[in-house]
């Protein structure tokens, strides 16, 4: 019987991802284990291996191809003996995990148990679906978008019978984040729109549809004015450029960020000359391992994360949080086309030499796009550091579900006053972002107590 190739989740949030490149062609024999194409989840590039032998009989998606849904077949490929009269008779949408058979009803996981992306999440919450009727496709038990959509096209979902509304009737209608965003752009009034998803809910394609057909009515209330609309008239030299799928994520996460997360910021100042003398001395004795700055401040974070547990925590919605476990410290990299967070895990455990080696071979491999998912997904803090272009203060915005993020500035020389006398020194200017919902403002001036004393004083770090 002919194999479906599908379209990974190669993470936990994954929901699409871009086709980039297919490494063998139609009529080219499988082997099990090889890697047949390239995939852009968001911000790297994997490989798809093949799980039999074969010959690839036939692509489905081709190279270049933008936005293909997790579970989407991207590809068949024929096992000994089949020839290509064999793939007329195979169905290619999604494939969805079926449910139990089972006379019984299931018995719904509990609530603190469930495991959804943010996006599930918040869908599920639109579309009055029970989480804990869903059932999880995704990879480690995680429930998807897709999950929750099949979900809510099926009988045993309790969701409001919705048809679709008369212009100008203001009741409750049914769409997609994105929808919802393209409607508002295009001025479009969503009810207007036949809606073509589970339960009559508005897609994205529904939006296309409409914009193409020119019968949607135009919303009486008063639709944003498009960036394009107030953007000055675009000269020869100007250029348009598509956004790539790493922006593209970037923008919606900070977007989310921005709009969901109470922000609150805290500043201190640490005085780094003793660090800085520290440092090299240290570095005369790790050769070739040069220890920088911003290894002080990972080591800095991961102790105080660790003296102050309370701050390390995320927001997870419906009324909970996660309180972790390990010290796990996400390090904002860049690169191309924008920016990456591998994670540095048990900072707290781990000495400068170890934790520079790790971060010199995380950047590279960020820069070369192989790190894998697990590598920069997680983590429960994070640092920002532009000290090295010469900011000297900057507020970071948080990078949801975590709670905090650390924006390190540029070490300076200043006047301080110590014993009463104006003196010079190095300072360095370092400002906490904290996600009001899960940490007080005494909890994040604990944490930040506790980094400024171990950038001030690095033997403790060493006890």
């Amino acid at each position: 019987m002919p194999i479906k190739i599908l379209m990974p989740a190669l993470s936990p949030t994954m929901t699409e991802g871009n086709l980039a490149k297919w490494l063998i062609g139609e009529g080219d024999e499988v082997r099990a284990g090889a890697a047949l194409a390239e995939i852009e989840p968001d911000k790297a590039t994997m490989e798809v291996e093949a799980v039999d032998d074969g010959v690839l009989g036939k692509i489905l998606v081709p190279d270049g191809t933008e936005g293909v849904a997790v579970n989407q077949v991207i590809a068949i490929v024929l096992e000994d003996g089949e020839d290509a009269s064999a793939i007329d008779a195979v169905s290619v949408q999604p494939a969805r995990a079926a449910a139990p058979a089972s006379d019984a009803p299931a018995t719904p996981a509990p609530k603190g148990d469930i495991k959804v992306t943010p996006l599930a999440r918040r869908v599920a919450k639109q579309m009055s679906v029970d989480l804990a009727s869903v059932t999880a496709t995704g990879p480690g038990g995680v429930i998807t978008l897709g999950d929750v959509e099949a979900a809510a096209g099926g009988a045993t979902t309790s969701i409001p019978s919705v048809s679709t509304p008369a212009a100008g009737d203001r009741g409750r209608i049914f769409a997609s984040p994105l929808a919802r965003r393209m409607a508002a752009q295009a001025g479009l009034d969503l009810a207007a729109i036949p809606g073509s998803g589970p339960e009559g809910r508005i897609v994205k394609s529904d939006i296309d549809a409409a914009q193409a057909a020119g019968t949607a009515v135009t919303s009486a209330l008063p639709a944003p004015t498009p960036a394009a609309a107030v953007a000055p008239i675009a000269s020869a030299e100007d250029q348009d450029v598509k956004l790539s799928t790493m922006r593209k994520v970037i923008a919606e996460r900070m977007i989310e960020s921005k709009t969901q997360v109470p922000h609150f910021y805290l500043t201190m100042d640490s005085e780094i000359d003793e660090l800085l003398k520290i440092r090299a001395r240290l570095n005369k004795q790790a050769e070739p391992d040069k220890i920088s700055v911003n290894d002080f401040v990972i080591r800095a974070c991961g102790l105080a994360l660790r003296e102050v547990p309370e701050a390390n925590v995320s927001w997870l919605g419906d009324g909970m949080m996660r309180q972790f476990g390990s010290v796990d410290i996400s390090v904002a990299v860049a690169i191309d086309g924008g920016l990456i967070t591998p994670i540095v895990r048990s900072a707290d455990q781990k000495g400068f030499v170890e934790i520079s080696r790790e971060m010199k071979n995380l950047a590279a491999r960020a820069r070369d796009g192989k790190l894998m998912p697990e590598e920069y997904q997680g983590g429960g803090f994070s640092i920002s550091n532009l000290g090295m272009f010469g900011v000297k203060q900057f507020d970071a915005v948080i990078n949801p579900p975590q709670a905090c993020i650390l924006a390190v500035g540029a070490g300076v020389q200043r006047p301080v006053v110590r014993d009463g006398e104006i003196v010079p020194a190095t300072v360095m200017s370092c400002t906490l972002s904290v996600d009001h919902r899960v940490v007080d403002g005494a909890i994040g001036a604990r944490l930040l107590a506790a980094i400024k004393r171990y950038i001030e004083y690095p033997p403790a770090m060493l006890l």
